[in-house]
């Protein structure tokens, strides 16, 4: 049975209004979202929010910002009205946070809405108010100070099927709480305040120096972020990148602290969120994520923010490029940290563990890990790493490790303790002096600021890791003939992909070729990767390549391998080493990348200074 005909008609206002906010409003913190964007692009310094019942009941937002005329209020709440585009080229050159026009009509659709503004320079001010999408009839008198007020009540009052679908109370303060969270970390040159139900959740200054957004960051992202991370700055033609990278050890189980920006707009992108993963790949437990603040500069012409109707999403028109220079800052950024930028504090006898809480269960810093977990006991990628027939030659690497710790004549030991003494404080290297070892697991060692403790595995380790890394850089990669060439089956599409990047499997081991439409056959492999599961690796190096248009897969599966062969290589607890040898390890590790951390994402060292040793033992009260 066939369905009646409807006939075609045009749809009222009202409905327009309720089907645009389904697109724009789904929770309170989505038209909180709208709100704060009006306002900072009306060029506010102070906006303030309250809230009631998690927004709920009431979301109030206040600026001090540019203020509406009397006679443009009623068209602020009419749909496609807007003082952000003129011209139909303005689309591709947006400036403002807001422009499409539809926030404000669609929250007075679904609320009861009432907005107060009063330019500057202007005796009083005007108010209207919208409920359920009618207007008053005319905009009237009220007092208040220059900006806008915009009051919403009864979110969904006209829409009770979509009112059920709201969380509780805490679930939807936590989303207004991130969505002012992440303006104020887009906007450090504006203050925001936030109250909840009568109760002030924070109060962020406006941060014009250094040391003011380092306060925000910390009242914002907590102390653990703001004492474990890294600032930086860099450029590359018309791109600027600066921002906060969380250290390995600050690192989350998920991804509730990664801030990213756009030209002042926070957004989500998966290319910027895989560059920060491969960035990281060597430095953090698997299943971790890092925690960061990005904000990207770039002309508004090279990136489409139109391309979603709660503008969180974007496109470049270089994405390729802008993947890159965010992979390639963060990367070494992180390698070139020295021992004096990434060593962490030990917590006072009151204060947090900087690893407690979001680590992983037991204590990290205690404990030997294996590899990153990706590897199985029969060496298959995706499960603990096999260590039989790995024909990687190390054996300058291992007698370089034994020459490391033979023992030295008392001369080299009598130079060190005259460094030790004589030597400035600018002379005396970042990890200092080694004093003593404890529990056959640590090096105490004594630098210009107080005491370090090292873990003696964790810095070999990395030691090793890295020394590996650059042998196999040097040698190359050795292949091996397939007996039987491996078959695979894929789409005309992906092999297409497979042969533009024919170089990319050459230079990692790999002889692939395409057969036909849809076949493609793996000649030769990686004598590294002899054991691994080549089918599951090549099709995720394909869908990299498909999605990302470049893929690091194939080298940190094989970095994987090597993790794992530096951490049974290297020195193991309950060693003994002589004050001599220790200070080695010491020197060793201040001149290897990413030294802050072993591969696996545990700290090599902490330090404590001597002004909280101090404290422990009440000197100085």
């Amino acid at each position: 049975m066939g369905a009646s005909r409807r006939s075609i008609r045009q749809l009222d206002d009202r409905l327009i209004n309720q089907i645009a906010a389904g697109e724009v409003i789904e929770r309170p913190a989505s038209l909180l979202k709208e709100l704060v964007e009006n306002s900072l692009d009306a060029g506010a310094g102070v906006v303030r929010v309250e809230a009631e019942r998690g927004g709920m009941k009431r979301i109030l937002v206040s600026d001090d910002g540019n203020g509406i005329p009397p006679e443009e209020l009623a068209l602020s709440l009419s749909r496609h009205a807007t003082s952000k585009l003129s011209a139909f080229d303005d689309l591709y050159d947006v400036s403002t946070l807001g422009f499409r026009g539809e926030a404000l009509p669609s929250i007075g659709a679904v609320s009861r809405l009432e907005i107060r503004s009063r330019v500057p320079g202007v005796d009083s001010g005007f108010a209207l108010a919208c409920h359920g999408g009618t207007l008053d009839e005319a905009p009237r008198p009220v007092a208040g100070t220059e900006g806008t007020t915009v009051e919403v009540q009864d979110l969904f009052f006209n829409t009770p099927a979509r009112r059920k679908f709201l969380r509780t109370e805490k679930t939807e303060l936590g989303h207004l709480d991130d969505v002012l969270r992440r303006a104020a970390l887009g906007r450090f040159d504006v203050a925001f305040e936030f109250s909840h139900n009568g109760r002030a959740v924070f109060s962020a200054p406006a941060a014009d120096t250094s040391v003011g957004r380092e306060r925000r960051i910390e009242t914002l992202l907590g102390k653990p972020f703001a004492t474990g991370n890294l600032w930086f700055s860099e450029e590359n033609g018309p791109m600027e990148l600066e921002g906060w990278i969380g250290l390995p050890t600050v690192s989350r189980s998920q991804r509730d602290m990664q801030y990213f920006f756009v030209n002042g707009r926070s957004v989500r992108d998966h290319l910027v969120a895989h560059a920060v993963k491969r960035a990281y790949s060597d430095v953090l437990y698997h299943g971790r994520h890092p925690a960061f603040v990005l904000s990207l500069r770039l002309p508004p012409g090279l990136v489409d923010v139109n391309v979603h109707p709660a503008k969180t999403e974007v496109r470049f028109r270089e994405g390729r490029s802008v993947h890159d220079f965010v992979y390639r800052a963060i990367h070494r950024v992180i390698a070139g940290a020295g021992p004096g930028e990434v060593a962490v504090d030990l917590p006072g006898p009151s204060g947090a563990d900087p690893l407690a809480g979001d680590a992983p269960s037991g204590d990290p810093r205690l404990r030997e890990l294996p590899g990153s977990g990706r590897w199985g006991a029969g060496g298959e990628y995706g499960s603990p790493a096999a260590q039989t027939q790995l024909r990687v030659h190390i054996r300058e690497q291992m007698d370089a490790l034994d020459r490391l710790y033979r023992a030295p004549d008392d001369t080299e030991g009598d130079s060190l303790d005259a460094d030790r003494e004589n030597g400035s404080p600018g002379d005396i290297p970042p990890l200092g002096y080694a004093l003593a070892q404890l529990k056959g697991v640590y090096i105490l060692a004594e630098n210009a600021e107080g005491l370090v403790m090292v873990d003696m595995h964790a810095a070999h380790e990395r030691i090793t890791y890295e020394n590996l890394k650059q042998q196999m850089a040097h040698q190359g990669v050795e292949s091996q003939p397939l007996l039987v060439p491996l078959m695979i089956h894929v789409s005309a599409a992906e092999l297409a992909v497979v042969d533009d990047h024919r170089a990319l499997f050459e230079r990692h081991g790999f002889d692939v070729e395409p057969l036909g439409e849809e076949q493609l056959a793996v000649r030769s492999i990686p004598v590294l990767l002899s054991r691994v599961d080549h089918e599951t690796l090549v099709r995720d190096v394909i869908a990299d390549l498909v999605e990302f248009g470049d893929s690091d897969r194939l080298g940190e599966t094989g970095n994987e391998i090597l993790s794992s062969m530096a951490c049974h290589g290297s020195v193991r607890a309950n060693r003994r080493l002589t004050l001599d040898e220790m200070n080695a390890l010491l020197r060793q590790i201040e001149t290897i990348e990413r030294s802050g951390q072993c591969n696996h994402g545990r700290p090599t060292w902490m330090r404590v200074g001597l002004g909280e040793i101090d404290k422990w033992f009440l000197r100085g009260r």
